[in-house]
This record gives structure tokens, C-alpha cells and sequence, in this order.
């Protein structure tokens, strides 16, 4: 099960796990474009029209699928939007608008799928981040940069309350960099082409990351080789004592 996967990230990933024989579905609000993705992905894709900020969608999109597959064995948490304001500048709806899009959306899929996954002793949650997450870098990215460091935080404590109980149950972090998609272009309050920036990946190269996760079922994972070292350099470079 794949949010976001009308575009970019979430639709590579869909057509990269479909051609490998997983039966996919498929969730965001753009009927078209989703059904468009769902074509190419094969007869074992199922379209679900549906907008992850509300609970009760997300609900549905869990009974949906154990309708159509029987059971969920991965569910990736990859539906978000960009904001590009400063923070001095930042007002409530552009602090609601992230906290719903990129945080209560991993939430509410992590809650919602969790009771399937304790049923059957195992399940595997993905949710997608941010190396923003980690490094508060890009200051025109403020709400957004804050809100994937909640989603890397509550990731890490749903996964260590859900082991205790659950340890066949996994919930993984996958942290890309600058990806080549329209998420610049679709950022509230408009933003650079995430084309233009160079270094980045593309949509592609990071669902090839994520799939590894799938298979490997690593708990934290950049997709770019180096990135732990550009976050350590970044916190050495604002003065920050290791200790």
C-alpha cells in the first residue's frame, strides 16, 4: 500500500514493485493521475481515491485493501507537500497545513494499518522523510523542515512501543535528498523547480532505495551514499560539541 502515488516517488515506487510481481495499491486524491499510474502497474494494482489527512480515509483505505488482496504486508507512508515561507513569516494555516499533510497522514497510517499487523504477528511500515529532517538547512523549507523531524521522531517511538509487544512488525525511516519531481513546483506559496537543484535523484533511484528496505527491512536509511556525513558536517559547522 503506497500514499502519494499519483506521482513522483510514490508512482516509481508502484511501477517498480508492480514489474518485480507485487500486487500494489495505490492511494492519493487525483483520480486521473492515480488510475493513470494503476494502469501501468498491471491488473494487481487497485486506484483508491482518497485524501490521507482525513482518518476516516485512511480507514478505508485499509479496509479496501484487505478486501481486494486479503491481507497488507507493507504500507509506505509517502503522501506530503512542501511549503516554502521563512519562519519568521509563518502563520497558522502554514503551520496546520504541514502538521496535516506530512505528520497526522503518517499517523493516522501507521494507526490505521497496526491493528491488521498485530493480528497476523507481522507487517512492515515505511514512511518517507526528508534529509530536511535531520538537517534544518534550506530556512525557506521552515514549517516543512519541521515537520519531517516529527516524523522521523515519532517514527523511531512507534517503533520501539510496538516491538516491545510486536517485534515482527517493523517501521522503517527512508530519508531522501533533493528528489527530480514536481514537488518544488506543488510547494504551497510556489517554490524552485526541484529539477534545477543540483545533487539531487531521481524518483526512481529512490523507490530502487526503498524496495531494498522492503526486502532488507533496515529501520533507517538515506537514499544518497553520504549523508551521514553531510549531517555531521552541518552540526560541526553551527558548533555543535559531540560530546
Amino acid at each position: 500500500m503506497i500514499t502519494g502515488a499519483s506521482s513522483g516517488i510514490g508512482a516509481a515506487l508502484a511501477q517498480r514493485l508492480a514489474a518485480h510481481g507485487a500486487a500494489v495499491a495505490l492511494a492519493a486524491r487525483r483520480d486521473e493521475a492515480l488510475r493513470h499510474v494503476a494502469e501501468r502497474c498491471g491488473a494487481d494494482a487497485q486506484p483508491i481515491v482518497a485524501d490521507v489527512t482525513r482518518r476516516d480515509d485512511v480507514e478505508r483505505i485499509v479496509h479496501e485493501c484487505i478486501a481486494r488482496f486479503g491481507r497488507i504486508d507493507v504500507w509506505v507512508n509517502n503522501a506530503g507537500q512542501g511549503l516554502t515561507r521563512m519562519p519568521t513569516e509563518l502563520t497558522d494555516d502554514d503551520i496546520d497545513t504541514m502538521m496535516r499533510a506530512n505528520v497526522k497522514s503518517v499517523i493516522y497510517g501507521m494507526q490505521a494499518v497496526l491493528p491488521h499487523f498485530k493480528e497476523r504477528a507481522s507487517g512492515h511500515i515505511i514512511n518517507i522523510s526528508s534529509m530536511l529532517g535531520r538537517v534544518p538547512s534550506a530556512v525557506f523549507r521552515s514549517a516543512y523542515s519541521a515537520s519531517k523531524h516529527y516524523v522521523d521522531a515519532i517514527t523511531a517511538m512507534f517503533r520501539e512501543e510496538v516491538q516491545q509487544t510486536h517485534p515482527g512488525i517493523q517501521i522503517s525511516l527512508v530519508s531522501p535528498g533533493v528528489v527530480y519531481t514536481d514537488f518544488g513546483l506543488n510547494a504551497r506559496h510556489g517554490g524552485v523547480d526541484s529539477r534545477r537543484i543540483p545533487g539531487g535523484q531521481t524518483a526512481e533511484e529512490v523507490a530502487a532505495v526503498i524496495a531494498r528496505v522492503i526486502d532488507d527491512r533496515r529501520p533507517d536509511v538515506y537514499t544518497r551514499p553520504g549523508a551521514q556525513r553531510q549531517i555531521a558536517e552541518y552540526y560541526a559547522a553551527i558548533g555543535v560539541d559531540p560530546g
